[in-house]
């Protein structure tokens, strides 16, 4: 369930007749109207449907391309390899390692080969088709909520682009599950777009927040108080690039959210879209049980 990012979309759009962007909004608009609509135990069904749906009415999706492209493959290997970097020094042999919304496996892929057990846990299996897996690696459907694990028994949960796909009244839900799913003392590692300088998906350039597969989009402070009120014990910020990484207090940068929504919408969002404001506000936010 990863993101289509806003990168994604202007690289694809060099090709419009091979991706038609506005029939993909229209599409994916009309499917998200459903999942924002829909009860609690209907959503439990429909996030993998209509996951499944996008990807049959949208061939050219995004994350299919890049799955199937070979000119995307270096790409998508250096996003795995940095992802994988800052993951890495919480790995080791005894660690059970679970992915959700692990898309097309490839971070777990990589990650298993440093840890006792990885679990990939997603709501579609279409884009999570592999042919060949590691011993230790196990693919885990989820009705979008629910961490299929057994109870207190994860040492690292991962989550990249995911829980801006999550309906609002479901992100708790999941919370509490993956803090239930942690070990003492183990961590939740989540990885998400930052409201202020989105929307992040394919709405982007339509309208001026998130209206598809981005149910909602969040600030660094929002997530933070939402952690706090789940239970973690302590909730850092992970800043930095290209293998240098710091964990900084949420304090920073959430005083430098409140000061960018002082300002007008037109001048926030070109602000944080600016590459010093963006390296600081995507959202990487560690989790301790």
């Amino acid at each position: 369930m990863e993101s289509t990012s806003t990168t994604d979309l202007d690289a694809v759009m060099e090709n419009t007749t091979a991706y038609k962007v506005q029939e993909h909004y229209e599409i994916e608009k009309e499917l998200s109207s459903r999942l924002r609509h829909a009860s609690t135990e209907e959503r439990k069904v429909l996030y993998g449907k209509l996951y499944d749906e996008l990807f049959r009415r949208v061939p050219q999706h995004p994350q299919l391309v890049k799955k199937a492209s070979s000119d995307d493959q270096a790409v998508r290997a250096r996003e795995i390899q940095e992802q994988f970097d800052l993951l890495k020094g919480y790995l080791n042999k005894d660690v059970v390692f679970v992915e959700v919304g692990a898309g097309d496996c490839e971070v777990s892929f990589m990650v298993a080969e440093h840890v006792k057990q990885v679990f990939a846990v997603d709501v579609s299996e279409v884009i999570t088709d592999s042919q060949s897996t590691p011993e230790n690696f196990q693919l885990l459907l989820t009705d979008g909520t629910r961490i299929p694990v057994e109870r207190g028994s994860a040492h690292v949960i991962y989550s990249n682009q995911l829980m801006e796909h999550l309906h609002p009244d479901d992100a708790k839900a999941q919370l509490k599950n993956i803090h239930q799913a942690l070990a003492e003392k183990g961590i939740y590692f989540c990885q998400t777009p930052n409201k202020l300088n989105g929307p992040h998906d394919v709405s982007y350039g339509f309208d001026r927040e998130a209206t598809c597969f981005h149910l909602k989009e969040y600030t660094t402070a929002e997530l933070a108080r939402l952690f706090r009120e789940i239970g973690f014990s302590k909730v850092q910020v992970v800043i930095g690039a290209r293998g240098l990484y710091l964990t900084i207090p949420v304090f920073p940068v959430a005083l430098v959210e409140s000061m960018l929504n002082l300002l007008p919408h037109k001048l926030r969002t070109a602000t944080a879209r600016t590459k010093l404001f963006k390296a600081l506000l995507d959202i990487r936010l560690i989790g301790t049980k």
